[in-house]
């Protein structure tokens, strides 16, 4: 009998990934999610266009959060899955420190190989 953990099909991964963000649990789920080598490139104006590492993406994600003075709603889509491929919409209404509030609006395209996201596209 094997002992082998069973990965997770990209449409799991998607799932879960939803389902943890929704729940609040964004830094979870990159913590759960992401592969130790992932690479996530993030389109201007984000002072880190292209990050690899989940120690420095892990950095990325708190750095952004520690700048949210205040939520005041937000949604993920479902994710639409192709392939090795899954993409979600993301909607936030926050006040961001010393800049009020606004709506932000990305789409995130997410590649997952051996069950991990290994790479991220995040466009905004």
């Amino acid at each position: 009998m094997s002992t082998q953990k069973k990965l997770m099909s990209t449409q799991e991964v998607a799932d879960r990934l939803v389902s943890l963000c929704r729940e609040g649990k964004v830094i979870d789920a990159g913590e759960e999610l992401y592969g130790d080598d992932i690479v996530s490139h993030e389109s201007e104006p984000s002072p880190t266009l292209l990050l690899k590492g989940k120690k420095d993406v892990r950095t990325k994600g708190n750095q952004f959060a520690e700048m949210i003075e205040a939520h005041h709603g937000g949604k993920i889509s479902d994710p639409q899955v192709a392939g090795d491929y899954f993409t979600v919409a993301w909607s936030m209404d926050v006040t961001m420190k010393g800049q009020g509030r606004s709506m932000m609006n990305e789409i995130a395209v997410y590649k997952v190989q051996d069950g991990k996201i290994v790479e991220e596209w995040c466009h905004y």
